[in-house]
């Protein structure tokens, strides 16, 4: 088996780092500085209309500051696919630096120019930004991988954004950026990885599918080949590509309307939309709203809060990274349905803690462990495995859309967590975690009955391991040597209508 190349561990880190980093760095950037952010809009408020500002107003300032990432997320997700056809994977990861740098500027600016819009605009900036990225990254990374690397280089998304998390809980305690004057420099960091990226990726090689299936550029493609894989002949990835090439309808990219209408690619289609929805609907959003509540009545002081927060984080990132290693031994599926089964068991006992927490001294250390553990659950698999799943079941042409539609369900299902969760808590309490119980145990039962595990396989594999449940045709072992045959006749034949032109020259 071929070994890891420093070209395809650099793509996927730098790719990561400018993009899925920068979504998991807005996740947690805005906690820190709450205060003083509600703060400045008092004092603009003060500034402009010579009164101070109701209440009413500064909370829904500041839920439009924080909920306005997810519509601009949204907004990127149904761009992505136009953008992406045009500039192609990499293109579209380097156009979409322009974004955060933007956002950045406008972030850290705000307080100077005395204008809460600012802030607010750069937050939906910064979401089309992490809307893009989430749709061309992993596309990006899936395409440039060998099939036996394919996961675990898909899960440097997963780890980028874990560590974006934790860097940003780590850059907004009190002794660093933490601070009423030093802010704005939080948001001044969002163009540090993005300049980063710029810097490097313009040297590294598109996607060689892409080149190859959609831009007809051979030479091109055996390029990126050889420099991904680090080595000469490729003539075997090549083929692969011009298998699936020929196995496919329609060879131009296919629009999320006839995506929705292929009883070809139905039940892939439901299952990614299944597992996106499960990636935002299991919870792991609402944690944060008990976390520091619990830490509280565990007897942790107010000051020492943010450093033991710092911990989620860390458990976060140290799992993902975990999952990266063994993803490839250990399979997509098995991890899947662990992570959502686990976390189902963990938001279980918390729920028991949570009742008991006033009964029993020591039952607030239980619940912030079981907090630990979903943490730990969740990056194990679901983490990040639906994203790379999203590239694994679609052939070429239906890739764009399909990225497109997991990220309409993506951003609308945060959307939905961030708007309704408050109110499933006022009305359920310490009951309300058994709402992501029902959905983490159900999404495990789907994913147990319906996807097959994609390690190890070809584009073309997956596609046909769904064929019996789409109740499409499969090709017989005949019609694949004939694909394999004309591929190769093809290929000959323009290696013979190349000499004779050299000839005659």
């Amino acid at each position: 088996m071929q070994s890891l190349t420093a070209c395809l561990l650099c793509a996927a880190f730098f790719g990561s780092l400018g993009s899925s980093f920068l979504y998991g760095y807005n996740l947690s950037v805005v906690n820190a500085p709450a205060l003083y952010i509600k703060a400045f809009y008092n004092k603009t408020w003060i500034e402009r209309y010579g009164e101070p500002i109701s209440t009413e107003t500064v909370t829904l300032l500041w839920s439009v500051t924080v909920s306005i990432f997810s519509i601009g997320g949204l907004f990127g997700a149904l761009s992505a696919t136009l953008i992406i056809k045009v500039l192609g994977r990499k293109g579209t990861l380097l156009l979409n630096n322009s974004f955060a740098v933007i956002a950045a500027v406008l972030l850290s600016l705000g307080e100077m120019s005395r204008s809460f819009e600012m802030l607010i605009i750069g937050r939906l900036i910064m979401g089309v930004d992490s809307g893009i990225a989430l749709s061309a990254l992993p596309m990006y990374l899936g395409e440039i991988s060998p099939k036996h690397f394919r996961g675990m280089i898909g899960q440097f998304n997963s780890i980028l954004i874990c560590l974006g998390v934790f860097t940003g809980q780590v850059l907004g305690m009190p002794e660093l950026l933490g601070q009423e004057s030093t802010w704005i420099y939080l948001f001044s960091f969002l163009a540090l990885p993005a300049m980063l990226q710029l810097c490097v990726l313009p040297f590294l090689p598109e996607s060689p599918r892409y080149l190859l299936m959609e831009r007809r550029d051979e030479a091109g493609a055996e390029k990126a080949f050889q420099r991904f894989l680090g080595k000469k002949d490729v003539s075997q990835e090549l083929e692969e590509v011009h298998m699936e090439a020929r196995a496919q309808d329609k060879l131009h990219t296919v629009s999320v309307l006839q995506l929705l209408k292929s009883p070809a690619v139905r039940w892939q289609l439901i299952t990614v939309i299944i597992t996106m929805a499960c990636y935002q609907l299991c919870g792991l959003n609402a944690i944060w709203y008990y976390t520091n509540g619990i830490l509280r009545e565990a007897g942790f002081t107010e000051s020492i809060l943010p450093y033991i927060t710092l911990s989620t984080g860390a458990i976060e990132t140290l799992a993902a990274i975990i999952s990266g290693l063994v993803i490839e031994r250990i399979g997509r599926k098995p991890l899947l349905i662990f992570g959502f089964f686990s976390m189902a068991v963990f938001f279980s006992l918390l729920t028991v803690f949570l009742n008991f927490q006033d009964r029993v001294s020591w039952m607030p250390y239980l619940s912030y462990v079981c907090i630990l553990a979903v943490i730990a659950s969740f990056c194990s698999g679901p983490g990040g495995i639906p994203f790379i799943l999203t590239g694994e079941l679609f052939e070429q042409s239906y890739r764009p859309a399909a990225f497109m539609i997991a990220g309409t369900v993506n951003w609308l299902s945060n959307f939905a967590v961030g708007l309704l969760f408050p109110f499933i808590q006022e009305t359920l309490q310490s009951f309300s975690f058994l709402v992501f119980v029902a959905v983490c145990i159900l999404g495990s039962i789907y994913l147990y009955v319906v996807l097959p595990e994609t390690k190890n396989k070809t584009f073309m594999d997956i596609s046909q391991s769904f064929a019996k449940i789409n109740k499409m045709p499969i090709p017989s072992p005949g019609q694949e040597m004939e694909l394999v045959l004309s591929i190769n006749s093809d290929t000959n034949g323009k290696a013979q209508d190349a000499t004779k032109m050299q000839t005659s020259l």
